[in-house]
This record gives structure tokens, C-alpha cells and sequence, in this order.
């Protein structure tokens, strides 16, 4: 995947790999609605990180890197690690116990925190059209699905905590560019994640059957290469910037949901995914000039 992109610009680079990595997490998403309600969300994460640590192991030892970093970055390796897996936990918890819709708009408020993440800690500039096409595609998202916000107060916290989550670690991405190896990172990351779910995953372990294993080694194939191609987005070019095109996920939704799950498709999603089309479209234009 990566090998592939050598001779595009890093603005480029950046652009095909968020859409790349929100479409392998969309299809995970739609692997964990199989196996919800079969598999325990603990061992879910653990299969979700084991075999994410396995491809990320090959790479290393193919590019002859740090399996965990040096000593000097260990301190915000654990923070970018830590904050990635409460936001892992976040998300199957919320997206097992509230509406999808209300999950997916709260979670989509991370490009927003981004933005000011990076400003604040990066000091990463934001351009005239940021604001704007978040504001854009966020109206966009609001318009494909349609929250009722009638779930619990609990799982919403959930999203919520998510999305805060989610925004530090890639925020953390962005400022290990030229500093620790790509896959380094992931390897930290699903070290970390795989390690912390052992405790709450040995007293509710449910042997799957070969279709739950399909589903968990799906998980696991989809999440691996999504991270894959995330963390390697945010080493491109400004994280705040390309985060925009993190809305392609809910196209990605609506349209795996449809095909595999029968969810309807309503004229809203087909106006909102336009808004966001025409928010991703607008950055890029601007960002090109």
C-alpha cells in the first residue's frame, strides 16, 4: 500500500489515504455488526490488534525499524497508545449500545478538534477554507444520518469520548512525522491495545464459530490496513487540513450499509454525501492553489 504512493506528492499521498483508511474502517464497522451480540467487545479489540501487531510485525522486520521507538519518545508513544485504545473502547461500546446515526454525528465532530488540537499543540496554521468545509461536511453528515440523539446519556458520553480520544492520538501522528517509524507506531499502538484487553477478555471468552472467525479475522485484515494507511496520512501533510476528508466515512456507511446490511437510502444521504463532495473538493482546490 504504502510502497504504491512513493511518486505522489505528500499532499496527494494524504489525500487518497484518509479515504482509503475510512473505507477499511467502514468495513470493519460492518464486520462488528456481524459479530456484535456473538463475541464480547474485549475480544473483538484483542483479534482487532493481534493481527494488526502481526502485519505491522512483517513490515518492520522487511524495513529493518524500531519495533517500539526509542527510549526518548516512549513517554507520548504510551499517551498516543493510551488515548487510541480508550477511543477504540469508546467506539464498540457506543456504536453496541446507541443509535448509529447519533454515534456517527458525534463522533464526526473529531476533524473540529483536530483543527484546534493541531493549532494549539502543532501550531499547524488553519487556512481560510477550514472552518468553512468542516462546517460544510459536518451539515453533510447531519444530512445522510439524520440523529434523533434519543439514545442514553452514557453511550453518547461514549461517542463523545471518542471523538476527544481519536483526536489526540492523531494529533500525536501528525507530530511524530520524521521523528518515529509508521509502523513503529502502529506496532506500539496494537501492543499496547492487545495487552489491555487481555484482562477483561480471559473471563468472557467465547470461542467463535467459523463464522464469527471469519468476522474476527476480517476485523482484524480491515483494521490493520486502515490503520495502516491513517497513520501514514497524518505523516503527509497538515493534520488539521486533511481531516476533512474523514467524511467520506459516512458515504463509505450509507453505502456499505445499504449493500450488506439493507438499510434504506434516503434523498437526504444522497444531499449530504454532495455537501460532503463539495467540502473535500473546496480543500483541495484551496490547499492546491
Amino acid at each position: 500500500m504504502v510502497d504504491g504512493l512513493k511518486n505522489l506528492s505528500s499532499k496527494r499521498k494524504g489525500i487518497l489515504l484518509i479515504p482509503a483508511s475510512s473505507f477499511l474502517f467502514c468495513a470493519m464497522q460492518i464486520s462488528i455488526r456481524f459479530a456484535t451480540g456473538h463475541i464480547p467487545l474485549m475480544q473483538q479489540i484483542f483479534f482487532r490488534n493481534i493481527i494488526t501487531l502481526i502485519i505491522s510485525f512483517i513490515f518492520i522486520k522487511k524495513d529493518g525499524a524500531s519495533y517500539f521507538g526509542g527510549k526518548s519518545h516512549q513517554p507520548l508513544l504510551f499517551v498516543r497508545s493510551g488515548f487510541g485504545f480508550l477511543g477504540l473502547i469508546a467506539a464498540f461500546y457506543a456504536s453496541g449500545h446507541a443509535l448509529q446515526a447519533d454515534v456517527s454525528t458525534i463522533i464526526r465532530l473529531s476533524p473540529f478538534m483536530i483543527t484546534i488540537l493541531t493549532r494549539i499543540i502543532l501550531k499547524e496554521k488553519i487556512s481560510k477554507i477550514q472552518i468553512p468545509a468542516l462546517l460544510i461536511a459536518f451539515s453533510g453528515a447531519l444530512f445522510i444520518v439524520s440523529p434523533s440523539f434519543k439514545s442514553g446519556i452514557l453511550p453518547l458520553t461514549a461517542a463523545f469520548a471518542c471523538a476527544f480520544s481519536s483526536s489526540i492520538a492523531y494529533t500525536l501522528l501528525a507530530y511524530f512525522k520524521d521523528k518515529v517509524n509508521g509502523m513503529t507506531i502502529i506496532m506500539h499502538f496494537s501492543c499496547f491495545c492487545m495487552v489491555g484487553s487481555i484482562p477483561f477478555m480471559i473471563n468472557n471468552f467465547v470461542i467463535p464459530n467459523a463464522f464469527d472467525a471469519t468476522m474476527l479475522l476480517l476485523i482484524g485484515v480491515l483494521g490493520g490496513f486502515g490503520q495502516i494507511a491513517l497513520t501514514y496520512a497524518y505523516r503527509q501533510q497538515n493534520a488539521g487540513e486533511i481531516s476533512v476528508y474523514s467524511y467520506f466515512s459516512i458515504i463509505f456507511s450509507i453505502v456499505l450499509g445499504f449493500i450488506f446490511l439493507g438499510e434504506s437510502l434516503p434523498a437526504t444521504s444522497i444531499l449530504g454525501s454532495s455537501l460532503v463532495l463539495l467540502a473535500a473538493y473546496l480543500v483541495y482546490k484551496f490547499s492546491h492553489k
